[in-house]
């Protein structure tokens, strides 16, 4: 298993589960999250759900009942409510670090092998090769859970235009307890606040990759009045950053493999697609991918025939998602002044019309296109 992410972790506990020998290799001396918040939604439940781990996620994080956007002129953009879908919908807001707890807590209580300090140059024959020269294996097979920037993976699709600052706050009033909200000035301006359980919030700021030197050439006060003036409540949050290093910058990528599996070799998560967070898939779609993955296992003897399973249960959500991700992210991050328009005065008031608000949702938490039917989950 390559990578201690969620997804290489959760891979790695439900093949043990399976009566699986399972080694663990993380780049990290000691294997540790990177990142902000996240969403948990319903189709990662579930697969936390099947680990006897939901209930520690819910008691980690913060429930999460609706997604709500306003404009810089007061305007409802985005409001979609989990609860049109039924009252057992919601998501779930976390720190990655306390995600990452749960998993690896779970994983070293199961004796699951974990070797550090490994960084993955490649593989050749079953064998994985690192960067030192050194090498592993053979193993029957290789999971590539190492991200977008995976090692084992050719490269392919392409960096987005827009990534975000993020940062890990102390939650303050004046902010909806169990919502992801959000305020835009057209599509190059965004601002964000999320719960993620414990005390605190995830704080995040729209920003092209290309204007990060400026962004810290021109100084935290600057940029403060500018996140200020679109969103006055943040002003308690912003006197908590005294520091930019205190904000990381979040690179995205589009990109989708052709061939996700090859004998003896698959890749999971964000090394097989990755898109923007938008939609705030990315973790869920890896844990689908994780559980595809055992269950494909189980059901095929052959190992060829379980890796093809687990891609053809996988497949057309994946395609689903990825052409979401492309029609909409542009709505939301984007130097265009069309797009925006469209969405705050046509696209806006047509979703609180039926069936709009029930497809939102179900968008939102990732069950478009019945991906848990499939994959037997309830």
């Amino acid at each position: 298993m390559a990578g201690c992410g969620p997804c290489g972790l959760a891979a790695a506990l439900l093949l043990h589960r399976d009566g699986h020998r399972v080694t663990l290799f993380e780049r990290f001396e000691t294997p540790r999250p990177i990142g902000s918040g996240l969403m948990i939604q319903p189709t990662g439940r579930a697969v936390l759900r099947q680990l006897g781990l939901e209930e520690a996620l819910v008691e980690s994080g913060a429930r999460i009942d609706r997604l709500f956007g306003r404009n810089d002129r007061d305007r409802t953009v985005l409001d979609v409510r989990y609860g049109k879908l039924d009252a057992g919908a919601f998501g779930v807001g976390i720190h990655r670090a306390s995600l990452f707890d749960l998993l690896h807590t779970a994983v070293a209580a199961a004796g699951i092998a974990i070797e550090g300090g490994r960084t993955i140059a490649g593989h050749e024959h079953g064998s994985l090769a690192f960067a030192d020269g050194k090498r592993a294996g053979p193993f029957d097979l290789i999971v590539d859970a190492l991200g977008s920037r995976s090692t084992l993976a050719p490269p392919t699709g392409r960096d987005l235009a827009y990534g975000a600052l993020w940062a890990s706050l102390d939650w303050t009033d004046g902010f909806d307890g169990h919502a992801l909200e959000q305020r835009y000035r057209a599509a190059n301006r965004m601002v964000g606040v999320l719960p993620i359980g414990r005390g605190q919030a995830a704080f995040f700021w729209s920003l092209r990759a290309d204007q990060v030197d400026a962004w810290r050439t021109a100084g935290l006060d600057v940029w403060k009045e500018e996140v200020r003036a679109l969103w006055p409540a943040t002003a308690p949050l912003l006197d908590q950053i005294p520091d930019p290093d205190q904000l990381t910058f979040a690179r995205y990528a589009h990109r989708t493999l052709r061939r996700p599996a090859e004998p003896g070799l698959i890749h999971l998560g964000d090394a097989w697609h990755s898109t923007s967070p938008q939609l705030g898939q990315g973790v869920n779609m890896a844990l689908l991918d994780a559980w595809a993955l055992a269950f494909a296992l189980r059901e095929r003897e052959a190992l060829g025939d379980a890796l093809a399973l687990a891609l053809s249960l996988r497949r057309d959500h994946v395609a689903l998602y990825q052409l979401m991700s492309r029609l909409f992210t542009p709505v939301y991050q984007s130097d265009g002044a069309m797009l925006p328009l469209l969405r705050d005065v046509i696209v806006a008031p047509l979703t609180k019309v039926w069936p709009a608000p029930r497809v939102m949702a179900a968008m939102v938490a990732g069950i478009v296109g019945s991906p848990m039917r499939r994959l037997g989950l309830a």
